[in-house]
């Protein structure tokens, strides 16, 4: 019979419990993964309690709020606290989303904190992204021309070429979809994702960038694009509300047409 074991330090386990000294239904407790790679130890689960009396009502806020009153050491990215900068993209309550904008109030029982699924985790809710942010480099995502620019103005869009990029230029690169993604999480080496992907068409439909050709070039592979079964985890998680399935299926029609 075949065995299978985990990895050495795989397993989670429980970790400390910090107690608040505020009482009553003010205290809500927060589940976080903590793993530091120096330590040589299994990641855990650390409990606090938090008194919601003196916290802000987002998740950040409670985080912000252990790392200042509580534990020095948790380790977290965040910036811009207003859902744009996405820095804060963590599993919270079993989803992919943004600290930032999660209320509290919308979850039920403990508050559940883990670094975003399938990405190497550099500390506690740090995930790695630097093979992340290669895919994106690789789509090349800028305007590709070939004729000179005009002297005397910009590159112009009519008012319904610019509406083709809305619901594309909103994505801020958190990385939600991306590792909520099941056929990112079993190819990852080759199949580009939802984020990267929605980025791709965003420049494809630009009607000022003019190597659309190369771009679906470039696609056109067996796991680059069409690893993507539409599953659609990555538009239920997106913060920003957006589509990244609808944003694939218009590149394979743009694949299909020009066959």
């Amino acid at each position: 019979m075949a065995k299978f074991s985990l990895p050495a330090n795989s397993r989670v386990q429980d970790g400390q419990v910090f107690r608040s000294e505020a009482k009553g239904g003010s205290v809500r407790n927060f589940k976080i993964y903590r793993w530091d790679p120096d330590s040589g130890r299994n990641p855990r689960l650390d409990t606090y309690e938090v008194d919601m009396d003196s916290c802000g009502p987002m998740v950040l806020d409670a985080l912000i709020k252990i790392k200042n009153e509580i534990d020095p050491t948790l380790t977290f990215r965040r910036s811009c606290r207003e859902g744009i900068c996405g820095s804060c993209a963590m599993n919270i309550d079993g989803a992919n989303t943004l600290a930032c904008t999660k209320a509290i109030e919308d979850i039920d029982g403990d508050v559940r904190i883990y670094p975003l699924p399938s990405s190497p985790v550099v500390k506690d809710l740090v995930p790695d992204l630097t093979h992340f942010y290669a895919q994106y480099a690789s789509i090349k995502p800028w305007i590709r021309t070939q004729t000179p620019a005009p002297p005397d103005r910009e590159r112009l869009q009519s008012k319904d070429d610019r509406a083709l990029l809305d619901g594309l230029y909103e994505c801020i690169l958190c990385a939600c979809c991306q590792t909520s993604c099941p056929s990112y999480w079993w190819n990852p080496d080759r199949y580009l994702g939802p984020a990267i992907l929605l980025q791709a068409y965003r420049w494809i439909v630009d009607s000022r960038d003019e190597s659309t050709g190369e771009r679906l070039d470039d696609l056109q592979d067996p796991f680059k694009l069409y690893r993507c079964h539409t599953i659609m985890n990555c538009t239920s998680v997106c913060p920003k509300g957006l589509n990244p399935a609808s944003a694939i299926a218009e590149i394979k029609k743009l694949m299909v047409a020009r066959d």
